[in-house]
């Protein structure tokens, strides 16, 4: 799985008198029909988070759905998904993909109507290079300057044997083993977003080439960016870096849907207060409403209200790293901890008493909603809430009660917990599994870090450093549309942060890889699900919505929200005056 982010807890931003100057007239009241900042799109990034790479191959430490939307702006994807979970060739740069008969071989024909901004095409060369960056950075090696994000995911990089260009229009990616094509399309070639070669590749050595690109990463307003074939350019001249906003205008060459819209600006938010203010005062157009000031949704007169659900599911990240903290790892790799620690979380309180009864109680990898093909109705909940069950399990295995808090020898069911700041939902429901864990002898510190900070250090490479963490919202399935759980399940995939350990995990994900009939390939997935439910190789949380708030003359922004990849598509949206 891909993005974390803060699902369902986003906030609007206070906009800016220096992206307003020139838009239209200022100072409309909240109920006016017309937009107070003419032609022009404000959309609010969550609580203290900026974007902070660009470019559309991603880094681990920054593998998020916020810089997945920047670049989803810029660049077209070789294979476009579809809210239904399947693939639009329309929007894909690819126009065909065939397979051989065991699933080894994909044939990809590339749609010639594609064009650089810069009036080249878009062809097999641009889409081999940017694959190899991919092969590349998702191998693991030490001496290589950054990881992708999605490695593990799709094969990559040890099920792809290579990919070539076969003339300007096709691509030919051979794979070492069968495979479910399904799958492999989905989480393989999905990952595709090529940038241009002509542009980016200066370097002959891969490692100086990575190097270079990272160096690049935060700099939107660089002259590489300047050559894009997606439906928006950079505005370098119109955005401030340094935490503040992020503007983009239509780019005239794009040769898909074209934005109605003049420019594009995303804002940065300090705190929800402030987010509130600028929706009332018309400053942020495409906003979120705070869950925390939910009952002053009236004050927002000339807004619209709605949830939607990403694709994706809420949970806590424990360390099971040998060199956590206090012993850490060693505890949370008992399955019978983790059930109880599970058992002591109170979905259904925190929906109703923070989410105003918006969420629905969650106990495996794939959601109820948005509901799709991979839903299984049938599973039941291994560990509902019941904190006094939950410490008579820590009783029977041994555990003993000094001084509140339950210890076994050596070991204490006392750790941190590290979650993402500025958020009051957050906040509160950390602060009720405090509670609620305490009544189970479980003793809890709470530390909280700021979103990008949180999620660059809370991984294995810094598995010394924490213990459990929360980033806030969740986790979103891309570039795993295909939910299979192998980038973030499976043993040293690249999403496993917490260094989770399974021989039969590995084993039930590897098997949804392989091809087979329909009922095979379904009843494979729903044995990983069922396991993944049980063995509870992260917390899982209650998954909620996002409540947006949406001004009344800006149309399709709901409409066109593709719950499936998590991603907005301004170019669809209009603004009537």
């Amino acid at each position: 799985m891909r993005r974390r982010s803060i699902v369902g807890l986003t906030s609007a931003i206070v906009g800016s008198s220096l992206i307003l100057a020139g838009c239209g007239t200022a100072g409309a009241s909240a109920g006016a029909a017309k937009s107070p900042v003419g032609n022009v799109a404000l959309v609010s990034l969550p609580v203290q988070v900026s974007p902070n790479w660009f470019f559309p191959v991603e880094a681990s430490t920054a593998f998020s759905v916020y810089n997945s939307q920047m670049n989803s702006l810029m660049y077209v994807p070789l294979l476009h998904i579809s809210k239904s979970d399947g693939i639009n060739y329309h929007r894909s740069l690819a126009s065909n993909v065939s397979s051989n008969s065991n699933g080894t071989v994909y044939t990809i024909t590339l749609n010639k109507k594609w064009h650089w901004s810069n009036g080249k095409p878009v062809t097999s060369r641009d889409v081999v290079w940017t694959a190899k960056l991919l092969m590349a950075t998702s191998s693991n090696s030490s001496s290589l300057p950054w990881g992708y994000g999605g490695a593990g995911i799709g094969g990559l990089p040890t099920r792809w044997q290579s990919v070539k260009a076969d003339g300007p229009y096709k691509v030919i990616v051979t794979l070492n083993k069968p495979s479910n094509p399904q799958w492999f399309m989905h989480n393989g070639l999905a990952q595709i977003i090529p940038a241009p070669k002509s542009v980016w590749d200066i370097h002959k050595n891969m490692n100086n080439e990575l190097k270079f690109i990272k160096s690049e990463a935060n700099n939107p307003g660089s002259k590489y960016y300047s050559v894009v074939d997606g439906a928006f350019k950079f505005d370098a001249a119109q955005s401030k870096t340094n935490n503040q906003y992020w503007a983009f205008v239509p780019n005239p060459a794009y040769d898909g849907h074209k934005a109605s819209i003049k420019r594009l600006v995303y804002l940065y938010e300090s705190s929800n207060s402030s987010e509130f203010g600028a929706l009332k005062g018309n400053k942020v157009n495409v906003g979120y409403l705070p869950f925390s000031l939910y009952n002053s949704r009236a004050q927002l007169a000339g807004d619209r209200f709605s949830t939607t659900y990403p694709f994706g599911f809420n949970y806590l990240v424990t360390n099971f790293s040998s060199k956590a903290p206090g012993n850490f790892g060693k505890i949370i790799r008992f399955g019978y901890v983790r059930k109880a620690l599970e058992m002591g979380i109170d979905q259904k309180g925190m929906i109703d008493a923070f989410y105003h009864g918006h969420g629905v109680t969650e106990f495996s990898p794939i959601p109820s909603k948005p509901r799709t093909q991979f839903y299984d109705a049938g599973l039941k909940n291994p560990a509902p809430y019941n904190p006094a069950a939950a410490k008579k399990i820590l009783l029977q295995h041994g555990w003993k009660m000094n001084h509140g808090v339950m210890t076994k020898g050596t070991l204490k069911l006392a750790f941190t917990l590290d979650y993402v700041s500025g958020v009051s939902a957050v906040a509160n429901q950390v602060q009720l599994i405090k509670q609620d864990w305490a009544k189970e002898g479980v003793q809890v510190h709470l530390e909280s870090q700021p979103f990008n900070t949180l999620i660059a250090s809370t991984d294995q490479a810094n598995a010394s450093k924490w213990q459990m963490a929360w980033w806030g919202g969740g986790w979103t399935y891309s570039p795993d549309y295909y939910p299979t759980g192998g980038g973030l399940f499976a043993t040293g995939s690249a999403a496993n942060y917490g260094g989770y350990q399974s021989n039969t995990m590995n084993r039930l994900v590897q098997s949804t890889y392989q091809p087979g009939s329909p009922s095979q390939i379904r009843s494979r997935l729903n044995a990983y699900v069922s396991y993944a439910s049980s063995q509870l190789p992260v917390l899982w949380m209650p998954w909620t919505p996002t409540f947006n708030e949406t001004a009344s003359y800006i149309h399709g922004v709901n409409s066109t929200y593709n719950p499936i990849t998590d991603t907005q598509y301004p170019n669809y949206w209009t603004i009537h005056q």
